[in-house]
């Protein structure tokens, strides 16, 4: 009962006792003795009701006093007020997405390479559309999809600090065969990136969900996705969201460049080569169908290595579209198809042109100038190109081969004679050129399957225009080959193989 029912109550009962008292207290005609009676019992009554009065007086004051135990005095909040404060408790630890893309506002229907406005912003798209065919795995209209080697990505940054959680959710398109593919971040918009988590791979045509954490302290972030196999499917991704917060790996290691048979770094890294910008002169790169240490400093790559099987040979004719590496950090210097012009060598590959024939991504990738290195004419079309055309042809007899490709020094002898530089000084002209192959018949653990008998070519050979067109004239060993370069070759053969393999001299046959 409220205090203000408990005193109405209390007034209409004084009221009933007082009007009672007064009607029993009216005088009457009686005889004397009758009147001395009725005073006697009027004073009884008298003293009943005062003591009812104290009583009821005592309850009215306990009751309007009467607290909910810890309650400080103030009003009792209405199971309304305590719904409402609930809500909002539960809104506050709902976590607003800092980018949610679903891939429904845009409209790309070809495979050629683009920026594309999506809700969330400008991304870049190459090899990839929005698809909204029945074979496409949504969860709306359209989805994202990516072919062959390619990427979609964000043309824009996010504004954050500190730690960040993606979530994606991706599904082969139609009945394709199985796939993978990479999240790959910026926190210097867009100069460099890095790889985050490990690869995916896909080979469910049902929409599955992948989750990674990333961080950043520059204040700002963007994603790739990139499909990394080097196969025909395609694959699927939709409900791209990053949200604020998540939890890293504590004390996380490195991850590691090595993901598998057929992987173009399988059988390690020479320089110990890393993505860290602070790395100029040994930066990582991983261009897809090849991967290389490049060196700011001398304008090329360190080393190149890539795996060729005969997958990766077809009938795709060469791109010849020389050009520069837009993964280069914007304040490098960055070499262009025009780089090497009148200098008398040629625009030499690392990985050749025609180890990549399966498709046309493939072939352009091989003509990026990070895969470049000045190469004197008649080394490049002679000597290099009939080694290169030996190894596949041990290809075409059912062998997959590892190659690592690199050079080093300074002073080359081009058509125009002994040069140490060119493109005013910004390219580094190398005095000697080598390459390791190691080749396996077909199979799988291709690690586990190398072995002391394991056949390795490696050569040595000087950048000169005067050379013989013989590549079996300059065999040499693995170990000489670290000597000169203080690499680290074949780390990740097993050891008691390595320790053979580094010393032997193939007989070029």
């Amino acid at each position: 009962m409220a205090a203000s029912e408990t005193l109405r109550a209390f007034r209409l009962l004084l009221f009933s006792i007082f009007a009672g008292v007064r009607y029993h207290s009216m005088p009457k005609k009686r005889k004397k003795q009758k009147k001395q009676k009725t005073q006697r019992k009027n004073q009884g009554l008298s003293s009943i009701l005062i003591i009812v009065i104290l009583i009821l007086a005592a309850f009215a004051v306990t009751t309007c006093s009467r607290r909910i135990p810890g309650d400080p005095g103030k009003p009792v909040h209405t199971a309304k007020k305590k719904s409402h404060r609930k809500k909002n408790n539960k809104s506050a630890t709902h976590t607003v997405p800092l980018l949610a893309e679903d891939f429904e506002a845009g409209n790309k229907t070809n495979y050629n390479n683009g920026v594309v406005t999506l809700s969330s912003g400008p991304w870049k798209f190459k090899d990839a559309v929005t698809g909204a065919l029945d074979e496409d795995h949504k969860t709306g209209s359209q989805a994202l999809r990516i072919r062959d080697n390619g990427m979609a990505g964000m043309n824009f940054d996010i504004a954050v600090n500190g730690t960040v959680t993606v979530s994606l959710k991706y599904a082969l398109y139609g009945a394709d065969e199985s796939g993978s593919w990479e999240l790959w971040a910026s926190v210097n918009r867009g100069q460099s990136y890095v790889r985050i988590g490990v690869p995916v791979t896909v080979t469910a045509t049902t929409l599955r969900s992948a989750v990674f954490t990333a961080a950043t302290s520059t204040g700002t972030i963007r994603f790739d996705i990139r499909k990394t196999d080097k196969g025909s499917s395609r694959i699927n991704f939709d409900v791209f969201r990053v949200t604020a917060g998540g939890q890293l790996t504590p004390d996380a290691k490195p991850v590691s460049t090595v993901s598998g048979d057929d992987d173009n770094m399988l059988l390690g890294n020479p320089s110990g080569a890393t993505s860290s910008l602070v790395m100029a002169n040994n930066y990582l790169m991983d261009k897809g169908y090849y991967k290389l240490s490049y060196n700011r400093d001398r304008g090329t790559p360190n080393w190149v290595c890539w795996h060729v099987s005969r997958k990766d040979l077809g009938p795709m004719s060469r791109a010849n579209d020389f050009r520069p590496d837009a993964d280069l950090p914007v304040d490098w210097y960055q070499v262009t198809q025009s780089s090497y012009m009148g200098s008398g060598f040629d625009r030499g590959h690392n990985c050749p042109s025609g180890d990549r024939t399966a498709s046309r991504e493939a072939n352009e990738a091989t003509f990026l100038m990070t895969n470049m290195i000045p190469q004197a004419p008649n080394h490049n079309q002679h000597l290099w190109k009939n080694l290169e055309d030996y190894t596949r042809e041990l290809v075409m007899d059912g062998n997959e081969v590892y190659v690592i490709m690199g050079s080093y020094g300074s002073g080359g002898v081009g058509s125009k004679g002994l040069t140490k530089s060119i493109d005013h000084s910004n390219i580094v002209v190398p005095d000697h050129i080598w390459k390791i192959l190691v080749i396996l018949p077909e199979g799988n653990n291709d690690l586990q399957r190398i072995n002391k008998h394991t056949r390795i070519i490696a050569v040595n050979t000087p950048n000169k225009n005067e050379v013989n067109t013989r590549w079996s004239a300059y065999l040499t060993t693995v170990d000489d080959i670290e000597r000169v370069t203080h690499y680290k070759l074949l780390d990740k053969i097993p050891v008691a193989a390595r320790q053979e393999l580094i010393k032997k001299i193939d007989t070029g046959e």
